[in-house]
């Protein structure tokens, strides 16, 4: 803040930063995120959750809507928060995404954990979960 106002230079600084760090296209600060691809959208609020440096980050679907480029970025800047020592919750439909970034994978059915693997885990093993079918039962 300058005074009782905005400083619109130090804001657009800042944008134009976060732009070029995450990629970000078109690298028009000006423009409402609205005016943007999903994709782009998406990098938008990784960079404004990402750059807040909590110690704890939970992402949605993260990669939804973004070109394989971006889900490269985007699971690298997941992994360099997983390797600062931060806790980071992946929540997506895509079991691939889940075991490349997991280094737990909790199975929810019902409101309720069935099941905990590692990345190891083979996609029938976690279908069973997913099914609601109980841990011991999908071992076997």
């Amino acid at each position: 803040l300058k005074g009782p106002l905005l400083d619109i230079d130090a804001i657009r600084n800042n944008a134009k930063d976060k732009i070029a760090k995450y990629d970000i296209r078109p690298a028009d600060c000006r423009l409402k995120t609205a005016n943007f691809s999903g994709g782009n959208q998406q990098k938008i609020v990784l960079a404004r959750e990402m750059e807040q440096d909590p110690g704890v980050l939970i992402v949605g679907q993260p990669t939804r809507g973004v070109d394989v480029g971006a889900i490269e970025f985007i699971h690298k800047r997941l992994i360099a928060m997983r390797d600062q020592g931060k806790a980071v919750l992946v929540v997506s439909v895509e079991l691939d995404e889940i075991r490349s970034l997991s280094d737990r994978i909790l199975v929810m059915f019902a409101g309720r954990i069935v099941g905990e693997r590692g990345p190891e885990a083979t996609e029938g093993e976690l279908g069973l979960l997913m099914a609601g079918v109980e841990q011991r039962e999908a071992a076997e």
